[in-house]
């Protein structure tokens, strides 16, 4: 089996705080740190963990934090294919609050990687599943010669712009910035599938059938909740390449995202292959 994800890389630095601070207000980190981080990432080390290894197409800033993330990743099992921006590289500051909770803020150019990059397109041929956060129309095609294609719905307007059917569309329900309507993506999705934290969620197919998922129980108590989306994403794509059911690959993925909630930041809590049974 073979995966891949194609989107975007953020350098993360992450501050455990007891609250995040009022207006005007100072409070002290009790802890921080930093590490690559954001969407694509974290999807990608998911993957890595389940499947031995994980392809991931990106773009990032040629610079110190640029390349820091891509020796990072590659560390953690994923090989990283990256298109080299003038621009700096995309950082997101982190607050973990008491309460599980994550407040981002973000600096810099959302860079994702064009069709038109010289980069392995072609590799995507011979994958079993890809998972898609960002990018421009032309890599959403070069994403659809895989086996199966799953995306976020945060690449919208490059998914709605490339003409091509993905076979399931992922968001939040809770998230504001996570929306979709029906006739936004032409031809629809196969399937939308929509997260809803400890609630669960739903899986709508384009025949109008939906269907209700229970959120696992968390393997530890929770600690934060940050990347626990794109944990989910990670372990549904890995499911989808396996040629599981939806069904069953939405329950890997919610065994993902919970295990990423029961640890520190992205990557301390996700499963590996022995434990996604």
């Amino acid at each position: 089996m073979k995966l891949a994800v194609v989107g975007l890389i953020e350098w993360g630095e992450f501050a455990r705080v007891d609250h995040v601070p009022a207006p005007g207000e100072i409070v002290e980190a009790l802890e921080a740190w930093e590490q690559p981080a954001g969407g694509g990432a974290v999807a990608a080390v998911q993957i890595a963990r389940l499947a031995g290894g994980c392809l991931f197409f990106t773009a990032l800033g040629d610079d110190e934090l640029g390349h820091r993330a891509q020796r990072e990743l590659e560390g953690m099992g994923v090989r990283v294919e990256a298109a080299w921006r003038a621009e700096p590289q995309r950082r997101a500051f982190v607050h973990l609050d008491d309460e599980g909770e994550r407040t981002i803020t973000t600096a810099g150019e959302r860079l994702g990687p064009r069709g038109s990059d010289a980069l392995p397109w072609s590799e995507l041929e011979a994958i079993d599943a890809v998972y898609l956060t960002a990018g421009d129309a032309g890599a959403v095609r070069a994403a659809r010669a895989a086996g199966r294609l799953v995306a976020a719905v945060r690449a919208g307007e490059a998914l709605a712009g490339s003409g091509v059917q993905l076979d399931v569309l992922v968001m939040s329900a809770n998230d504001a910035a996570e929306r979709y309507r029906a006739g936004e993506i032409e031809p629809p999705p196969l399937a939308v599938v929509r997260t809803d934290g400890a609630a669960g969620g739903w899986i709508e197919t384009a025949d109008r059938h939906s269907s209700h998922w229970t959120a696992p129980a968390l393997p530890a108590p929770a600690v934060d909740s940050y990347g626990a989306g794109d944990s989910f994403a990670g372990g549904l794509t890995f499911g989808l390449g396996q040629g599981q059911t939806l069904a069953s690959a939405v329950a890997v993925g919610a065994r993902c995202g919970a295990g990423c909630v029961s640890g520190r930041g992205p990557y301390a809590g996700q499963p590996a292959g022995s434990e996604r049974a």
